[in-house]
């Protein structure tokens, strides 16, 4: 993981809404990548949901803007301890895209891929009932893409490496499948109050 600044020696703020473990990191927004920040104009994203679904579908950039526009305002927990609260992302409800792929009722799981080839593992229920997003403003912004610009999934109530940048799709399982850091030591889920960081937290 590549990572600027920020991630030691920070002190905790006592805050009810902070995770334990984690500090408020106010205005800033650190960068954390496992690869390099691809050069993805809006016109060559695309995004597809594929797997134990009914109707497979892919979305292109002009596609996914005429599903229903929808926005997460609230906090946001990054395994390497830093919190940012009250942040704003605009775009798309992902059950917006599951009204039109319709899930299979055997479809337990997901795996969440990048345009970079990273993934990540979710389980079906943390995606659904409002839980998460294809995302492309911040604070009535484009989307950077350091940040995972043009778009990206974000899963709020879970650590920040399950929002997975540069999102291309997901595949629907009947079974859990470890993604790139659930591979190398992190937790299955990621659950940022139970401090579930690394594999057997």
């Amino acid at each position: 993981m590549n990572v600027t600044r920020g991630f030691t020696g920070r002190p905790r703020v006592d805050n009810p809404g902070l995770p334990p473990g984690q500090y408020d990191a106010g205005e800033d927004w650190p960068v954390l990548s496992a690869e390099v920040t691809p050069d993805l104009a809006p016109a060559d994203w695309s995004f597809r949901i594929d797997g134990l679904v009914e109707r497979p579908h892919t979305w292109d950039w002009d596609a996914a803007h005429t599903l229903p526009e929808s926005a997460y305002t609230g906090d946001i927990h990054c395994v390497t301890g830093w919190s940012k609260f009250g942040v704003r992302f605009g775009g798309v409800c992902l059950d917006a895209f599951f009204d039109v792929v319709r899930p299979h009722g055997s479809a337990t799981h997901a795996v969440a891929y990048s345009h970079t080839g990273y993934t990540t593992n979710l389980p079906l229920a943390d995606l659904t009932g409002g839980q998460a997003w294809i995302v492309w403003e911040y604070g009535g912004e484009p989307l950077p893409s350091e940040h995972g610009g043009p778009a990206r999934l974000i899963v709020p109530h879970l650590y920040f490496w399950k929002s997975a940048k540069w999102i291309a799709g997901l595949t629907l399982l009947d079974h859990d499948e470890p993604g790139f850091w659930e591979r190398n030591g992190y937790h299955e889920r990621g659950n940022p109050w139970e401090e579930q960081r690394y594999s057997g937290d």
